[in-house]
């Protein structure tokens, strides 16, 4: 046996995956498929993930079970509520580049740069990255200021100087800010609720577990207390912010021309927070791809959610030859005659898949 090194602890002792009590793996979750992609159909790939559906403080709906899943990005309108009364004076487009995962272009970045004064950027700690544009990511070089995140971490720096709390020591789970942020997410689950997990997300904050449900009942409380905090409105006012050119969640904040908004999350998480008047509480719906972000398979999930409330978001680009199908469980049961009337194509495009006669009409040479 091999003597222990320093940190050993951090890493599993068997590739095949330890099972601990109380939290799932993927490999014990009953994922359902969302959308599958046909060509003349036969399927040829299957989208698994799980949806959940909250109105007020109530679970409404689930497909593909109560996934244990980290909240990402997704989470960040609640991660800012612990600075709703110190940022309110933000300018609008700075309270939206807060809350974004953007793609790093120009506007992006002046946007989270204004947040701080400049003797202050070297506080902010997000990983060097380049924009996720294309053309950006090739040019580009590594900068803090291009990763999706730099908004958020602008945000908290100038609001801990706000509070009066060190700006040191902002990333990590003991700092007053990560906190307040559980203390925010106690207010949505429950005074005794604690996450079963805390992990490092990819810019380097805290992030924490959650179930779908949880998730949704989340995004249900965005909508209820939309008039409480700058959170909604800024999303309203500036959804190119949030994300950006051909970016799911802006799209869908334009489409919803106020009645929706949406949050992408890595990885594979889409929250939609919905005014409908079906929903007098709240609609929150969250969306998990089983296997990561998928925007295009997203994309058909959230546009079948949002159809069936009479809400129009136009379809992802063509695929290249297959067409996409729905499973009728993304839904709850009294949409399901609204959800045949979803098409997921669209009259230019064409079922280029399938040949103009039937095999077998015509003899063989």
């Amino acid at each position: 046996m091999s003597e222990a090194k320093p940190g050993d602890f951090k890493y599993p002792s068997s590739p095949l995956g330890e099972t601990e009590s109380g939290i799932p793996t993927g490999r014990d979750v009953p994922w359902e498929p969302l959308v599958d992609y046909r060509r003349a159909g036969v399927s040829e790939t299957t989208i698994h993930g799980a949806v959940g559906w909250a109105h007020g403080n109530e679970v409404i709906h689930q497909f593909g079970g109560n996934v244990l899943c980290y909240g990402r990005s997704m989470m960040k309108p609640f991660m800012m509520r612990v600075f709703s009364d110190v940022l309110a004076g933000l300018d609008p487009e700075q309270q939206a580049i807060s809350l974004a995962s953007h793609n790093g272009t120009p506007e992006h970045v002046a946007a989270a740069q204004s947040i701080l004064k400049r003797d202050e950027w070297g506080m902010m700690q997000t990983p060097l990255d380049v924009p996720l544009v294309q053309f950006g990511r090739q040019v580009r070089r590594p900068r803090r200021w291009y990763h999706c995140c730099s908004g958020e971490h602008a945000a908290i720096v100038r609001g801990c100087r706000e509070k009066g709390w060190s700006r040191v020591g902002y990333t990590v789970p003991t700092h007053p800010f990560f906190q307040g942020y559980i203390a925010e997410l106690q207010k949505i689950l429950g005074a005794d609720w604690q996450p079963k997990r805390v992990a490092r997300d990819g810019c380097g904050l805290p992030t924490v577990s959650n179930t779908v449900s949880e998730l949704a009942l989340c995004m249900a409380s965005l909508v209820q207390h939309r008039d409480q905090d700058w959170m909604w409105s800024a999303m309203m006012q500036h959804p190119d912010l949030i994300g950006g050119f051909n970016r799911l969640d802006s799209t869908i904040i334009k489409a919803g021309e106020g009645r929706v908004v949406a949050k992408e999350g890595a990885d594979g998480l889409l929250g939609l927070g919905i005014i409908h008047p079906d929903y007098p509480k709240g609609l929150g719906v969250v969306i998990k791809i089983a296997h990561g972000w998928n925007a295009q398979a997203t994309w058909y999930v959230a546009r079948a959610v949002l159809g069936v409330l009479g809400i129009e978001l136009r379809n992802p680009y063509a695929l290249h030859r297959q067409k996409a199908f729905l499973v009728s469980g993304i839904v709850p049961e009294q949409y399901l005659n609204k959800l045949e009337a979803v098409k997921t194509w669209d009259e230019w495009d064409p079922n280029k898949d399938t040949y103009d006669y039937r095999w077998g009409q015509y003899p063989m040479s």
